[in-house]
């Protein structure tokens, strides 16, 4: 081979290396925009059970190549463990969850969006022929709740506005399924809990409700992610919101037939579902200062009552996508 040759070779050889990194950089890319399987967590009851019974996201997210894989939890804060522990991508809890999480070590949790506030679907309740009229008649009670749920800080607000704190009740800390065992036994003078658990004793057990949230809490709901995977693959978790927002704008539009659909993957009545579904509110919308400032309550009260191991500062886990 004369040099001329040679040359004409090497210039080859290194154009086809060129383009071979171009190509290679982009598929690496294009792999980095689309995970292979996003995992989420739900609650049998909600949005999300809604969006995984039609099976739209995984039409939408089918042509990029994308699983969609499903969680069942039963309430916040082992979903939140899971997210925390690289075991889920997308959570959605209520609002104290987000903060016990959060002041976890390390904890990667992000907030990327929340629904309105539902003050209506939290209740403090008792059994109909109980003697205990007023929240404030609770002192010394027996009361059920979810360890770190929305309904624990509910019960904590509910109790400082009848001028009672934590010490002045025993607390049962009770998964929703035992916690309602617990008051249908007598085992407990009260229960505070969220729907639709809260619809179903309305309707089943007949209970009476001392007061629900209404002037006492927000009761938002948090779509929440990890900071590494929002970073990596914010456009995949865009669209999850917006089939979210799709699914939400029918529940909001069709309340009986979000309820019979609700109702085959939760094996509960209707009637009871629609109930629920009547008092929540819909839409999930960016985080605001104002919800910022809100979820910053539930942090200090909890640390200072010493339920909350340190102090947090809620904005530092609110997730803001880079500007385009």
């Amino acid at each position: 081979m004369n040099n001329k040759s040679f040359s004409l070779w090497g210039r080859l050889l290194t154009s086809s290396v060129i383009l071979a990194a171009v190509i290679g950089n982009t598929a690496v890319a294009d792999g980095a925009a689309w995970p292979k399987e996003i995992s989420l967590g739900y609650q049998k009851y909600g949005p999300l059970i809604i969006l995984k019974s039609t099976g739209e996201l995984e039409k939408r997210l089918q042509e990029k190549g994308v699983t969609v894989k499903w969680a069942e939890f039963q309430f916040g804060p082992p979903m939140l463990e899971a997210l925390n522990t690289n075991n889920l991508d997308f959570a959605v809890t209520g609002e104290t969850p987000p903060v016990f999480a959060q002041a976890a070590k390390g904890s990667p949790l992000v907030y990327l969006a929340n629904e309105p506030a539902s003050p209506q679907g939290e209740g403090l309740v008792v059994k109909a022929e109980s003697a205990v009229k007023t929240v404030a008649d609770l002192k010394s009670k027996k009361i059920a709740v979810a360890k770190g749920a929305n309904a624990h800080y509910f019960l904590i607000q509910a109790l400082t506005k009848a001028s009672l704190t934590l010490n002045d009740v025993e607390v049962a800390y009770l998964a929703p399924a035992d916690a309602r065992a617990a008051l249908e036994r007598g085992d407990v003078a009260a229960w505070a809990i969220w729907d639709y658990f809260y619809a179903a004793a309305e309707v089943q057990l007949g209970v009476r409700t001392l007061t629900n949230g209404e002037g006492i809490v927000n009761n938002y709901a948090f779509y929440t992610s990890r900071r590494d995977f929002a970073e990596k693959y914010p456009e995949l978790l865009e669209i999850v919101l917006d089939e979210v927002r799709k699914t939400d704008a029918w529940v909001k539009n069709n309340p009986a037939a979000a309820a019979e659909n609700l109702a085959v993957s939760v094996g509960v009545d209707a009637k009871i579902l629609e109930k629920a579904l009547r008092r929540s509110n819909y839409g999930p919308e960016h985080i605001t200062a104002d919800v910022i400032a809100a979820q910053q309550k539930i942090a200090d009260t909890l640390l200072d009552i010493k339920l909350l191991p340190k102090a947090i500062k809620v904005e530092d886990a609110v997730w803001q996508p880079k500007a385009k």
